[in-house]
């Protein structure tokens, strides 16, 4: 079935030519689903939600907290109040970071994060280690972008606090063994966190299964709108952290000698939520499972061997990620090209895709470039159009050289 329809958006032209759209893991393109869904919100049941007693807020209360339910669901959390919404993978990360290290983080203790992390799961926890006076260590990647594993058991020491890590690398599109990761941590009693902002709208994903402390992503790299993403905690860590903002919301009752907090989920969610992009986050999830996550895995996969193979065959490419399990992600550079000269001039010829250091600058300082031409597919891409920008790979090619 074509599901290209669901996505108008895809039927433009750029520079004359029909776009092609390889840059789904910057963001996804949104299904008339989830369009019609917030447009539906704000027609109809526009209002602030918990506090009213009045009709519409009510009906805006019942939705939002069918989406938690959706969510939990998704990506099978024990309960719906361990389902917090944020704004995006980096402020889930940047809530743990600064609750948990405020709690459990103290002068001479370690985090580590490995070298392939997005600067979201990266920044966050140098602050926090700055702050707490605190070490921050890093587990390497080999060249083929597979992780240092056999370096795991010497890094975990009796001072690690948490480890962060990618389920899925960005600029590389590795997919990394969480689960080996986890059980070597909590061995030695020690929570972690898992970036999942590009592995939910890929691959399955089960947090009791992974046993995983913490668990991120973002709803605009799973079909859903900019500005929603969702933190998953174990009850037993978020009851201990301090919120991470205060205001309304996240209170039980106030007085100006002491404030004392709201439950789960509330006690992480303060002020006015995004209501409207909460339902179109439960829109989106719906559709993705009405496609079937192991479905869309597949076409992903078979694109991803496919771009894969089309491209090595020009002389002088190299792709940077060969790790044998991967999602569908290409990060790739021409021999003595610039990846900025290449990504404009495929651009003038429709092929949207992302060059740069993709948020992962210690990763391009790994294989010492400046950055990488990244294309990377979503379900509703095709072959052909992984001919058009190969073609056009080797056009840039010809006219730089």
């Amino acid at each position: 079935m074509d599901y290209r329809k669901d996505f108008p958006i895809l039927e433009q032209t750029v520079n004359g030519r029909p776009l092609v759209y390889f840059d789904n893991a910057a963001t996804t393109q949104k299904p008339m689903a989830v369009i019609e869904a917030l447009t539906r919100y704000y027609l109809t049941i526009n209002s602030n939600i918990h506090r009213g007693v009045h009709h519409l807020s009510q009906l805006a209360t019942e939705e939002f907290e069918a989406a938690r339910r959706t969510v939990q669901r998704f990506i099978h959390a024990p309960k719906p109040q361990e389902v917090i919404f944020t704004r995006g993978t980096t402020e889930s990360v940047n809530l743990i970071a600064t609750s948990f290290s405020q709690r459990f983080i103290h002068a001479g203790d370690e985090v580590l994060i490995t070298e392939m992390e997005h600067h979201a799961d990266l920044v966050p926890w140098q602050l926090a280690c700055e702050r707490h006076s605190a070490t921050l260590r890093v587990l390497p990647f080999h060249d083929d972008g597979t992780l240092a594993l056999e370096q795991l058991d010497n890094l975990l020491t009796d001072r690690t606090r948490i480890v962060a890590v990618c389920h899925v690398s960005n600029s590389l599109g590795t997919v990394n063994p969480v689960e080996e990761i986890i059980r070597a941590a909590h061995a030695r009693n020690i929570p972690v966190l898992v970036d999942g902002a590009q592995a939910v709208s890929h691959i399955p994903v089960d947090v009791q299964q992974l046993d995983c402390d913490f668990y991120c992503f973002s709803g605009h790299k799973m079909y859903a709108p900019m500005g929603i993403g969702v933190l998953y905690g174990k009850e037993k860590w978020l009851n201990e952290m301090p919120p991470y903002q205060g205001g309304g919301e996240m209170i039980k009752n106030v007085t100006f000698e002491k404030t004392t907090y709201n439950e789960l989920p509330f006690k992480f969610e303060a002020g006015t939520p995004s209501v409207g992009d909460v339902i179109g986050l439960k829109t989106a999830i719906e559709y993705i499972e009405g496609l079937g996550c192991d479905a869309i895995a597949a076409r992903e996969q078979e694109l991803l061997q496919y771009g894969t193979e089309q491209l090595g065959t020009m002389e002088g490419l190299r792709i940077y990620g060969t790790a044998p399990h991967k999602s569908a992600i290409i990060s790739f550079n021409i021999n003595g090209l610039h990846p900025f000269d290449v990504g404009t001039l495929i651009d003038q010829m429709g092929i949207a895709v992302r060059t740069g250091h993709h948020c992962t600058q210690p990763v391009m300082t790994h294989y010492g470039i400046p950055g990488t031409i990244r294309a990377s597919f979503a379900f509703y891409n095709t072959k052909e159009e992984v001919d058009r920008m190969v073609e056009a790979v080797k056009k840039a090619v010809a006219m730089l050289r």
